[in-house]
């Protein structure tokens, strides 16, 4: 039976931990969604966007040295770690990888360990419409957890889960009502992100140089009625000098005459306009007033259609 890709289900924002026995808590892991599909013959991965990235993370391909069931659709978040701390931008750097060589190589050099949280296909049969603590019953009695590959941990405090996550600065934590069906494609209130640190996609409308080489973004958002939004400048995060170099290199291809924001940058007489096709992750303290990123922090270039960077995700911040 060929298994073919489908779109996760996906957490809403929530301010509040709920209440009530039915809900557990999970550490929101900074990392890359990832959806294994294993059809009895070959094992495949994709991303919440249905891109395929099983070349990308060749350590799974032996399923039978992780999982025992005979044909399996398991969901996760791969990490990386940075001093022992989850990294979206060192699971990036293996996201992005294109050659086979290079990927090789980074098996080792970057090592990432895949968290699994539910499965929604087993040994013939979709479980989607059973609630989640049978779903989770079953991951424990087919997963056998590696260095690798491990279950996702349920905590029946999310408040002191959700503090513990402030207090060593992690991503966050969901909430998930253990008599909920699994959503294929869908997105409610049964599971719920309550973030500690605020990020979004953006993407990129113009630069600002030092010199020769690009060393801000002017970064924006889509709004419903299409117009872009300019939301602040960048400068400073994870990006090494190869990824500006990179960044210097391709804005020189897409440079354009005319601001693409439809309202005006604070620093447009020093920008450079580019067609907005670059997308990265960004962190911030907080959104001003004036609708600006409050001390904005690069944190990976990511694979995305510029158009996929939406004002939507302002919303629950």
């Amino acid at each position: 039976m060929e298994l073919k890709p489908v779109f996760p289900f996906e957490p809403v924002s929530a301010s509040v931990s709920p209440e009530g026995s039915n809900w557990v808590a999970q550490i929101k892991w900074d990392g890359v969604r990832i959806l294994l599909y294993y059809d009895g013959g070959g094992t495949r991965l994709f991303n919440r966007k249905l891109n395929e990235r099983t070349l990308q993370f060749p350590e799974f391909a032996d399923i039978g040295a992780f999982c025992k069931a005979h044909s399996v659709i398991l969901d996760g978040e791969m990490i990386a770690f940075d001093q022992n701390k989850p990294s979206f931008h060192e699971v990036m750097r293996r996201d992005s990888l294109k050659q086979a060589h290079g990927i090789a190589q980074a098996v080792s050099r970057i090592p990432v360990t895949y968290m699994v949280f539910d499965v929604l296909f087993c040994n013939g049969e979709w479980v989607t419409d059973r609630p989640l603590e049978y779903r989770q019953a079953l991951l424990g009695q087919m997963i056998v957890p590696q260095s690798h590959v491990q279950l996702s941990q349920n905590f029946d405090d999310g408040e002191a889960l959700y503090e513990l996550m402030t207090r060593h600065r992690m991503e966050g934590v969901v909430f998930k009502d253990l008599r909920s069906a699994y959503g294929i494609n869908g997105k409610d209130g049964r599971w719920r992100k309550r973030k500690v640190k605020k990020d979004l996609y953006a993407v990129v409308g113009g630069v600002t140089f030092r010199h020769d080489t690009v060393n801000a973004l002017l970064l924006g958002l889509y709004s419903d009625d299409r117009e872009l939004i300019y939301i602040g400048h960048a400068g400073t995060g994870k990006l090494t000098q190869k990824d500006w170099a990179a960044i210097t290199e391709g804005t020189r291809r897409m440079k354009v005459p005319d601001r693409p924001f439809l309202n005006e940058p604070a620093r447009s007489k020093e920008a450079v306009w580019v067609k907005p096709e670059i997308a990265v992750k960004v962190e911030f303290l907080e959104l001003t007033p004036g609708g600006t990123m409050r001390h904005p922090s690069i944190q990976a270039i990511v694979g995305l259609n510029g158009r996929e960077c939406t004002i939507d995700q302002l919303k629950g911040l």
